[in-house]
């Protein structure tokens, strides 16, 4: 699978490079010093995963997932957003853009490797539990400065969707697996993959990751308050 590293500290991009090409299965492609040459960089050389810095001069990050998501030949493309802490107040603002889940620049080298893997693959909700929470923190709190707007258009178009796909949707945004929910509704994983898939189809998600993200807005899910 190839990498492009986007992050504006040369001497992590470093770090990266070396940790990312180590693994048998995984190539960098390309590195960015900024969000503008990293959406260039995706469109020439077409990575699977885009490990992105949140915070960089000139165009951030958050600007250059929304390039990369609404740019139709980068439909396959996966970003990762690295974020300095843990919870950052651009995450959910990041997840609505497009990326497929998010990363603290603290983690373990074998949790970015994983990242790097779940998000190529699809699966694309990096550490569910964190991320669903983070989402329902922000959104609680009127994140991201459109929510109103967006769940309003979210509600509209949950109405596409079957009793089984909402089902589903609610057992996303807990952070449940495919093999989780087929475990959960006594089905296999091949029908949770195919409703999950329909729900993102009727709801414009990329993946999972924003389907959580929908899952809030509309407000098919509450957040938690313990």
């Amino acid at each position: 699978m190839t990498v492009l590293l986007a992050d504006d500290q040369a001497l992590l991009r470093s770090a990266f490079r070396v940790l990312v090409d180590s693994e048998p299965d995984m190539e960098v492609v390309g590195e960015a010093s900024d969000g503008a040459q990293a959406f260039e960089l995706a469109r020439r050389v077409r990575p699977d995963v885009v490990l992105m810095d949140i915070r960089m001069p000139g165009t951030d990050g958050l600007a250059a997932t929304r390039m990369i998501s609404a740019d139709p030949e980068l439909a396959a493309v996966r970003v990762v957003m690295l974020t300095t802490f843990e919870v950052d107040e651009y995450v959910a603002a990041a997840l609505r853009a497009g990326a497929s889940g998010f990363l603290g620049k603290g983690a373990e080298p074998e949790d970015l490797l994983n990242a790097i893997r779940v998000a190529a693959a699809g699966e694309a909700l990096l550490s569910p539990a964190a991320t669903k929470g983070l989402i329902a923190t922000f959104l609680a709190q009127g994140g991201g400065g459109d929510a109103p707007a967006a769940g309003a258009a979210h509600s509209e178009r949950l109405a596409a969707l079957t009793g089984r796909e909402r089902e589903v949707l609610v057992l996303v945004a807990a952070g449940l697996s495919n093999d989780g929910i087929a475990g959960r509704l006594e089905v296999s994983p091949l029908t949770v993959k195919t409703h999950v898939n329909r729900a993102m189809a009727k709801l414009g998600a990329r993946d999972r990751a924003q389907l959580v993200v929908i899952a809030y807005e509309s407000g098919l899910v509450r957040p938690r308050t313990d």
